[in-house]
């Protein structure tokens, strides 16, 4: 997959230029607008296109490298797939997303996109706008958390697929290894499977076909599977890369801000008890600082919407101004970086050997060759 000439030209000259769901998520332009702000501050070659309804992006209409693209509806938190698909076919998410899509003369508005929108209609509407990746049959979120080797293990899927069957998992595993093989520069990341136990005869039977089918691509090559995770080794750094379903990966993500947040919130009360925890907390206060900074969840807001034809990235519905800057500087990152052209290689690369990978009444489809 080649960058059309309009891409290629905003990346050579190193402008990455990113449409912004302004009315999705819990807040909508109480925060995505300060949160534009803040990011064009700080990528002076970055522009936006800022998408919803006129009247509530008018603060904005006078910003430098900035154009508002209207859209006339707005997909609610609670809304149906359906809904957002069939109904309200000029949402600021829909709008958003169109951005991304090349048009007849092969170029596209913009480089990325970025929405805090409802998950479940942003990964319907952007593989419904932008199409799957030859040989991917669905999208996969992917982020990263935080480990104790003061690293990052990538995990996926993270909501957008509740329930997945053994070849999806399979696939998650090759998009989250060339994802961080193209992002951090790993030849061959680890890869772990999320279970109950290490043991391969624990789980379910779609986690168990699913360990056969990695065990399988890893015997020829072609994945670097390390066996069955537990839900600690994601902040061990046991593996790179953590393949899950999107109940489990949303369950588990969830799970870890809010023990971070209580961890802080404890700490915070300790140390205010009294006048005498109050002085210790001035002495530990650079510690307090960075154990803060380490744990708090808003910094790694922003996760690739993978196997899609364009890139697209979903904030935290409730991300505030600063959670949600750090999903335009994900974005901003993987365009600049062309991440969808070196994801998209290595992907057809692993596919077309798939059908020697899969047992032989796999249904995985495989890539199309030129």
């Amino acid at each position: 997959m080649n960058l059309s000439a309009d891409q290629s030209a905003r990346a050579a000259s190193r402008v990455v230029r990113i449409a912004v769901d302004c009315m999705g998520g819990d807040h909508g332009p109480s925060v995505t607008l300060p949160a534009c702000r803040a990011f064009l501050a700080a990528h002076p070659e970055a522009e936006l296109l800022l998408v919803g309804r006129p009247e509530a992006l008018e603060a904005a209409r006078d910003w430098p490298r900035c154009t508002i693209v209207p859209a006339s509806e707005v997909v609610e938190m609670d809304d149906p797939v359906e809904i957002a698909m069939r109904r309200k076919k000029d949402s600021s998410m829909r709008v958003a997303i169109s951005q991304v899509k090349p048009g007849e003369d092969g170029t596209a508005a913009a480089d990325a996109c970025v929405s805090a929108g409802n998950t479940g209609a942003l990964m319907a509407v952007s593989r419904y706008v932008l199409k799957t990746l030859d040989g991917i049959d669905r999208p996969a979120i992917a982020t990263v958390m935080p480990n104790q080797k003061d690293g990052y293990t990538t995990v996926l899927d993270l909501g957008a697929n509740v329930d997945c069957e053994p070849e999806h998992l399979l696939q998650f595993a090759l998009m989250g290894s060339a994802l961080v093989s193209a992002v951090q520069g790993k030849s061959q990341p680890t890869v772990g499977l999320l279970n109950i136990g290490e043991e391969v005869i624990k789980g379910n039977d779609t986690i168990k076909k699913a360990g056969e089918l990695l065990r399988s691509a890893a015997n020829r090559g072609h994945l670097n599977f390390c066996g069955n995770v537990e839900g600690n080794d994601i902040f061990t750094g046991r593996a790179d890369i953590i393949v899950c379903d999107g109940f489990v990966g949303n369950v588990a993500l969830k799970t870890a801000e809010g023990l971070a947040a209580m961890l802080s919130s404890f700490i915070k009360q300790e140390f205010t008890r009294n006048i005498f925890t109050k002085l210790a907390a001035i002495v530990a206060l650079p510690v307090l600082n960075r154990f803060k900074n380490r744990v708090d969840h808003r910094r790694y807001n922003g996760a690739a919407l993978l196997g899609l034809r364009g890139l697209v990235f979903k904030s935290h519905g409730s991300a505030d101004a600063f959670a949600f800057e750090q999903a335009l500087n994900r974005a901003y990152d993987a365009a600049r970086n062309r991440l969808l052209d070196r994801v998209h290689d290595r992907i057809v690369e692993t596919l077309q050997a798939l059908p020697a990978v899969a047992p032989a009444d796999s249904q995985i489809p495989v890539a199309k060759t030129a």
